[in-house]
Order: structure tokens, then C-alpha cells, then sequence
């Protein structure tokens, strides 16, 4: 019996990377997943669903309403339920405010925080009508402490714990939690990417010397999905290692 078991996830921009992560270890608790991306991914689709559980993936352009309010629709049709809700479709865009374009902006405040009111708009009625849920965004250390280069994501992020903070109020009394989950530097196919030397930077930055796992953030997520936070709303937790403390 997992920690999640009876439970269904809907997990957005889950094909791969941290997503593709919490989406495996949730369903290794017993949960059933729904999980969206641009484009169906039958691939992590049979991954997911060889561990036990029901699994189906969507596609769907998570900044759009209309298409947002479609897929909920049909997860709660074909699922039963939605308990737990992951705003994890994110994008970057980086550069330095005097040569940001309007477009950069736009576009990385639509998926990383449009998209998570969107999904928040079309699961409030249902985990309201159950008394119960839990809502978990993925924020950024950034979204706290801000970053040099990247003020669009910065602002999309401090926004994500903004109205995991708003929402959790909101809520409450109706049993539904909300939370938000702010890595650092975690170790992916993006981090992945970076010179040997930077890497080499960022860790002596944090204290506990290493860049963090998907595992070690998909365990947070199962802590604020499960009935282990039956009493944490509202909350950031910052999994970085204690980078910034």
C-alpha cells in the first residue's frame, strides 16, 4: 500500500526531466497518473504504467484556457478524480532586461504561470465538490531570491508561490492544500549542458557540496501530495541543498 495509492495526479509538462520524475515516483506510491505535454508521449506513458497503475498522456499547450479546460474535463471523465495537481510545465528564455524582447517575456510568464492558473481554474471545482486535494507548483530558488539574466523566469516563479500561497487561503476550508516547490540546482538534461567548470562553481556555492536529484524533488512532491502534509498549505520549501538559506 503506497503512500498515494487511490489517488489520481495530474502532472503538467511531464515527459521528461523533473516532471517525467515525479510522475514515476507518485505512481510507485500507487498513484494513477495523468500527466500533459505539447505532444502525447506514449513512451513515459508505458513507463509509468508498468509500475501498476493507470497512466494516459494528453497533449496540450498548457498556456492555452480553452485547451486546458478540455483536458481536465476529459482526465476527470476517464479518471474519476483529480487529487493532486503538479503545475511543473516550465520554460526559459533568458537574458538581460535592456535586451529582453516582449516576446521572451511573454512567452515565459504564459507557460510557467498562465498555465498554472489555467490548470488551478479548471481543477477548483472538482477537488472542491471531494473536500480534498493538493495543489503543487514548482517554483525556483530564483522565484525567491531572484537571478541576474533571468527576470521573466524569476517573476513566473515568484508568481507560482505567490498563488500557491493565495490559493491555499482560498481553499482551505474546503480541504484542498496548496503548496509550491522551489529547486536549485538540480541535476538534468539542461544542467547537463553546462561547462564542467561551472558546475564545479555552483556546487561550492552549496553547502551540502552536490547538485540535487529529480529523486530528491519528486520526494518532496510526494510529501505535499500525500496525507503526510495533511496540515502544510501555503508553504515554499526550498530544496537546494542549502544554497540559500
Amino acid at each position: 500500500m503506497g503512500l498515494l495509492t487511490g489517488k489520481t495526479a495530474l502532472i503538467t509538462g511531464a515527459a521528461r526531466g523533473i516532471g517525467k520524475g515525479i510522475a514515476l515516483k507518485f505512481a510507485a506510491e500507487g498513484a494513477n497518473i495523468a500527466f500533459t505535454d505539447l505532444e502525447e508521449n506514449k513512451e513515459t506513458e508505458m513507463e509509468i504504467a508498468a509500475l501498476g497503475v493507470k497512466a494516459k498522456s494528453y497533449a496540450s499547450n498548457a498556456a492555452d484556457f480553452a485547451q486546458t479546460e478540455e483536458v481536465v474535463n476529459k482526465v476527470h471523465e476517464e479518471f474519476g478524480s483529480i487529487d493532486i495537481l503538479v503545475n511543473n510545465a516550465g520554460i526559459t528564455k533568458d537574458g538581460l532586461m535592456m535586451r529582453m524582447t516582449e516576446q521572451q517575456w511573454d512567452a515565459v510568464i504564459a507557460v510557467n504561470l498562465k498555465s498554472a492558473f489555467n490548470f488551478i481554474h479548471a481543477v477548483t471545482p472538482i477537488m472542491m465538490r471531494q473536500k480534498s486535494g493538493s495543489i503543487i507548483n514548482m517554483a525556483s530558488v530564483v522565484g525567491v531570491h531572484g537571478n541576474a539574466g533571468q527576470s521573466n523566469y524569476a517573476a513566473s516563479k515568484a508568481g507560482l508561490i505567490a498563488l500557491a500561497k493565495s490559493i491555499g487561503q482560498e481553499l482551505g476550508s474546503r480541504g484542498v492544500r496548496a503548496n509550491a516547490i522551489a529547486p536549485g540546482f538540480i541535476e538534468t538534461a539542461m544542467t547537463a549542458q553546462l561547462s564542467e567548470e561551472i558546475r564545479e562553481e555552483w556546487k561550492k556555492k552549496i553547502p551540502l557540496r552536490r547538485g540535487g536529484t529529480v529523486e530528491d524533488i519528486a520526494n518532496v512532491a510526494t510529501f505535499l501530495a500525500s496525507d503526510l502534509s495533511s496540515y502544510v498549505t501555503g508553504q515554499v520549501i526550498q530544496v537546494d541543498g542549502g544554497m540559500n538559506m
